[in-house]
């Protein structure tokens, strides 16, 4: 059981943190992604004469990014409970018998 569950943590620790890479390296280029997808898909997605803001606002910090990735750990976590308990109650030879 604490081979799967090792195996499931470090699942939900390698993805949490390349979400966290991926959206932190979002928020602080959104002023360069947004004219470059502007420009591919020639519209314009915040148009001044509707919206009060003609700039996609980012402002990523520390107090909403910390807990995010804290319950998406814990979360990953707790849903490798119930599959280890699981796996760990099959037999290896009855598992493989029928492979």
């Amino acid at each position: 059981m604490k081979i799967f569950i090792v195996q499931g943590a470090l699942v939900g620790v390698i993805g949490t943190l390349a979400g966290l890479a991926l959206g932190l390296l979002i928020a602080f280029n959104i002023d360069v992604i947004v004219p470059f997808l502007e420009g591919v898909f020639r519209a314009s997605f915040l148009p001044k004469d509707i919206y009060l803001i003609s700039k996609m606002p980012s402002d990523p910090q520390a107090s909403d990014i910390v807990p995010i990735a804290v319950i998406s750990l814990l979360l990953a976590f707790v849903a490798t409970i119930y599959p280890s308990w699981r796996a760990s109650r099959v037999n290896p030879a009855e598992a493989l018998r029928y492979e």
